[in-house]
């Protein structure tokens, strides 16, 4: 049943449509992985052609220009130093040096990630907006006031800080 020198891999490899005393379990068997393959092969184009019918439906196109300031998403940086749990989720403000094609960018880094590619996807991006008092005149940024300590205090906390010390 098997060409000298040739070792199946799948079952269906043994499945030879030549031949006459093939079981009928296993021409049952190849027909179903017929049927699978291509129902899958069915389901990715069905797929595929959904979401290119999704995407052509609303493209959208990034409106950034050289010299704005944006933020990167910091989602896979893996170089960002401390512990991961403090890392903010977007990294910058950085300025756009050029744009590649319509979704890719290239920014000026700082040191921290120099040694990071300087071309990221417009998908990890988003404009930054400075708090600047000509284009937020609503919001009010006051300062924090700290109350100065009394000096009764500041001599009990030192007092105590010399107890614990001798």
């Amino acid at each position: 049943m098997l060409e000298k020198g040739w070792n199946p891999k799948l079952p269906v490899d043994t499945v030879k449509k030549d031949l006459v005393d093939i079981n009928p379990a296993v021409s049952r068997f190849k027909l179903l992985l017929d049927k699978v393959r291509h129902h899958e092969n069915q389901s990715m184009n069905d797929a595929f052609e959904y979401a290119k019918k999704k995407w052509d439906k609303s493209p959208k196109t990034p409106e950034f220009k050289v010299g704005d300031s944006i933020l990167v998403s910091t989602l896979n940086f893996d170089n960002i130093k401390g512990p991961k749990k403090l890392k903010g989720s977007f990294a910058g403000p950085f300025i756009i040096k050029a744009l590649h094609v319509t979704n890719a960018i290239q920014v000026q880094l700082s040191e921290e990630l120099e040694n990071k590619n300087p071309t990221f996807p417009v998908s990890i991006l988003k404009h930054y907006t400075s708090s600047d008092k000509e284009l937020f005149p609503l919001r009010n940024e006051t300062p924090l006031e700290v109350s100065p300590l009394d000096q009764s205090e500041e001599k009990k906390s030192t007092e105590s800080l010399e107890r614990k010390k001798t």
